[in-house]
This record gives structure tokens, sequence and C-alpha cells, in this order.
């Protein structure tokens, strides 16, 4: 399987892995998507305190009822880091990434006609 590694800033630049993976995208479990009207491909939006981003969903079976996914390797509007929180671990230094709650909602069609 063809897939960014890490961060992707070595492997966004390999035109098989971009042209496999060329955007964005958030996995949610179907029944979780169900329940805010939500299809595969369709736009959704992601919101937290610190920012909002739009991708496109991805259904996906194996997913935790409470846990959505958003690679990190794009940038732009599909940039994960928009909705986490920035805060270090006071041991390690490291940054809070990897967590944040979300609030979910389907992009609206104006949203939907906008650029990702």
């Amino acid at each position: 399987m063809l897939v960014q590694y890490q961060s992707g800033t070595q492997t966004r630049r390999v035109p098989s892995l971009r042209d496999a993976e060329p955007e964005a995208f958030v996995e949610i479990h179907p029944h979780i998507a169900a329940t805010y009207g939500i299809g595969a491909g369709d736009w959704v939006a992601l919101r937290t305190r610190r920012g909002r981003i739009r991708l496109k969903a991805r259904l996906t079976s194996s997913m935790r009822l409470d846990t959505v996914f958003v690679p990190f390797h794009w940038g732009g509007p599909g940039r994960a880091n928009t909705l986490t929180n920035d805060a270090l671990d006071p041991d390690s230094k490291i940054p809070e990434f990897k967590v944040a709650a979300v609030a979910i909602e389907k992009a609206s069609i104006a949203q939907e006609q906008e650029t990702p």
C-alpha cells in the first residue's frame, strides 16, 4: 500500500504517493457519519476552539465511534494541526498535537463550492 510517511515532508514529493492520496481527508465511522447526514466523499467541517478545517469524508467501519482521524501530512485548508492544541508536555516539551475534541458538521452547499 502506498502511503505518506511521517509528516510527508519527503514523501509528498513522490508522484505516485501524491497521486494515490492527493488531498487531506477525515475518517469517520459510518454510524457517526450517518448521524450527521454525511456520506462517503462529502465535504465535512471539523471545528475546535483553535480553528476549522474542511475535508472529504472517508467512511471506515474500523474507526472507533468516539474518534475521527485526520492525517497530518497536508498543509493548507486540510491542515490537521489547525485544530490542535500547542500546549507542551511539562516533562518532554512535546506539543499536544495528536488529540483534540472536535465538532463535526456536513459542509453546506456554499462551503462545498469553495476551494478546499
